[in-house]
């Protein structure tokens, strides 16, 4: 059951998914959703969770560092160093 939920949260874009973790900290932390739900929501929000540190790992190895020339004036990027 837990796959199916789910699936939906690895399609998501990162905006989207942020928005719907903060939705979800914010119900938990009111304390008024019965505990079924509660669970059923922090299961969710674990999923929402990794998918947005999964959507940020991709963009950091995206991510380029500017090189310098001796003066100090960009001269160009390569990859950042992922590791």
């Amino acid at each position: 059951m837990a796959d199916n939920t789910h699936a939906d949260v690895k399609k998501l874009p990162f905006e989207r998914a942020i928005e719907e973790l903060e939705t979800i900290i914010k119900r938990l932390e009111e304390g008024k959703v019965p505990l079924e739900e509660s669970v059923s929501i922090y299961e969710r929000g674990e999923a929402l969770k990794r998918r947005c540190e999964e959507l940020l790992k991709a963009a950091e190895a995206r991510v380029e560092k500017i090189t310098l020339d001796a003066s100090g004036k960009p001269k160009g990027a390569e990859p950042l160093d992922v590791k």
